[in-house]
């Protein structure tokens, strides 16, 4: 007869646990360093981002002791701290967009045959969208990027951010919108064909 497989505890049960052994953290920045790191980096930069998710773990570490531990999942905390470190370097930030509007489109091709018409449409798309990014405001930014780069969730970015759910809704719309028009209403991921 085998065991049961052991489960994996919860963030908060590692985040509790760290509090008398501090060791017990690491966990969660193997859990989540590589999914701050790519958003980190998609809004500055690689140069910048290890460094950012380094601080974040550090500040998360400082913090730990008034976490809620009724919330299972820290994702939502350490996006919002991240978020806070991006604001920071809201030029870096807005560098990066301009940046992106005047370089070079990089020729990737991934293996599969039928991404490539929608790849292409999509890198062509990209200093567009990147200067549409550069022109939301940092709250409707955030949201967005969140949501389409974090990968969380209205509730989780609304308890990211410290914000009212509907505040989420309304910026995300707002966002969505004034990316759709600097697009010209076209979704560059679709297949127009």
């Amino acid at each position: 007869m085998t065991a049961p497989p052991a489960t994996a505890a919860s963030d908060a049960e590692l985040i509790a646990g760290s509090r008398a052994e501090p060791e017990a953290f690491a966990a969660l920045f193997d859990r989540y360093s590589a999914m701050l790191y790519r958003y980190v980096s998609r809004r500055l930069g690689p140069e910048v981002a290890e460094d950012l998710v380094g601080e974040t773990f550090l500040v998360a570490f400082r913090r730990r002791d008034r976490y809620d531990l009724t919330c299972p999942d820290a994702r939502p905390w350490l996006f919002g701290i991240v978020t806070k470190l991006v604001s920071r370097h809201h030029r870096t930030e807005a560098a990066h967009y301009r940046a992106l509007t005047r370089s070079p489109v990089e020729a990737v091709a991934e293996s599969p045959a039928d991404r490539v018409a929608d790849g292409v449409t999509a890198t062509a798309s990209r200093p567009l969208l990147a200067a549409a990014l550069a022109g939301l405001s940092k709250g409707d930014r955030d949201v967005l990027l969140l949501i389409a780069w974090g990968d969380l969730s209205y509730e989780e970015v609304a308890r990211a951010l410290g914000i009212p759910i509907g505040t989420v809704r309304s910026r995300l719309n707002r966002a969505r919108r004034k990316v759709r028009e600097a697009l010209g209403h076209t979704n560059p991921m679709r297949d127009e064909e």
